[in-house]
């Protein structure tokens, strides 16, 4: 009786402890946040750093400092070419569009009355949808711009990380019982082989489709086409959903010019679309984590809801160590039991 009493007070022990532990990682949510993306981008760029560390010339090779230095300047180098060459197109297409956004919604309302039953659409709730896209947009590479300390944060724990990585991962599988490590450690680690190449792999599908659309969108002239080239390869990381919100947006700007150009960009989707289902998706994301489109829809929704933009952008990447780990812990388990 005594025990029994003792142990259900350790219950409610324990469960007022996670309970404070949980309330204390929303609190620091931020700094969370912060450590969290450190270690996935460490995550990510260590195997660079392994690779920078296999070079030789003569019998002299990069030692673990120096090949850290060289990727770190190599990931800036790009950062500074992207903020140099890339930002100031997207800005300047979002002045445009804030600026010349309501003349071209009422050219387009315009437009869309002279369709059969157009009369049923409500053109002032189109307008009202347009502006609120427009100052969402604003307000999404305002936040960005502003990160600055954000990043250099990021920067120096991430390079703390990739120097001190294991250590921390050994200390971590050290608080975790001796008889369930020598299952976990290597579960975890390829979790972490598989979460690195899907963000490898996601991260090319959304550059090419970017690459994509901005030759295509530049090529049929379409107004804004570097910031609609911009959305559609950050949106690609939303299956279904991103595609059409991108189709939608090109399709309404297009259709402020002609509708032959609203024929170009669903052409140019629906050729796309073929070319990365059937050849670029198979081939890129074949070692990665098989993620249903509903667990990534749901796992952007709880993220964005928990912590904005960053919690959206750290989701899927954790959504996909949840799979991994619910595949070992509980699927394999399953297994034996099925047979």
């Amino acid at each position: 009786m005594a025990s029994d009493q003792r142990s259900q007070r350790s219950n409610i022990l324990f469960a007022y402890g996670v309970a404070l532990f949980l309330v204390f990682l929303y609190l620091a949510r931020d700094v969370v946040l912060l450590v969290y993306i450190s270690a996935l981008s460490a995550v990510v760029i260590f195997p660079g750093v392994e690779q920078v560390q296999k070079l030789r010339v003569g019998s002299w090779h990069p030692s673990r400092g120096l090949a850290i230095l060289l990727v770190i300047v190599g990931v800036l180098a790009l950062l500074t070419v992207f903020f140099i060459f890339a930002l100031p197109p997207i800005f300047h297409d979002l002045r445009a569009l804030a600026t010349e956004g309501p003349a071209r919604t009422a050219e387009l309302s315009e437009r869309l009355r002279r369709i059969p039953y157009a009369d049923r659409l409500d053109t002032n709730a189109l307008q009202g949808y347009a502006a609120g896209a427009v100052g969402g947009m604003l307000g999404l590479f305002k936040g960005v711009a502003g990160g600055v300390l954000a990043f250099f944060s990021w920067l120096v724990m991430t390079a703390y990380f990739i120097i001190d990585g294991e250590h921390v991962f050994d200390w971590a599988m050290s608080l975790s019982p001796k008889r369930h490590r020598q299952r976990l450690e290597p579960t975890v680690r390829r979790a972490q082989r598989r979460v690195r190449n899907w963000l490898i792999g996601q991260g090319a599908l959304m550059l090419i489709l970017g690459t994509a659309a901005f030759i295509v969108f530049g090529a049929m002239q379409l107004k804004y086409f570097y910031l609609l080239a911009v959305v559609a390869g950050l949106a690609n990381i939303i299956p279904i959903v991103g595609p059409i919100v991108t189709v939608v947006l090109a399709s309404l700007v297009a259709a402020t010019d002609s509708w032959t150009k609203v024929g170009g960009v669903l052409i140019f989707y629906l050729v796309y679309q073929q070319v990365e289902n059937a050849f670029l998706t198979p081939r890129i994301m074949k070692s990665t984590v098989d993620l249903p489109p509903v667990a990534v829809i749901v796992a952007l929704a709880l993220g964005g809801a928990v912590a904005g933009i960053a919690g959206a952008l750290i989701a899927v990447p954790t959504a996909a160590w949840v799979a991994v780990l619910i595949d070992e812990y509980v699927v394999k388990e399953n297994e034996p039991a099925s047979a």
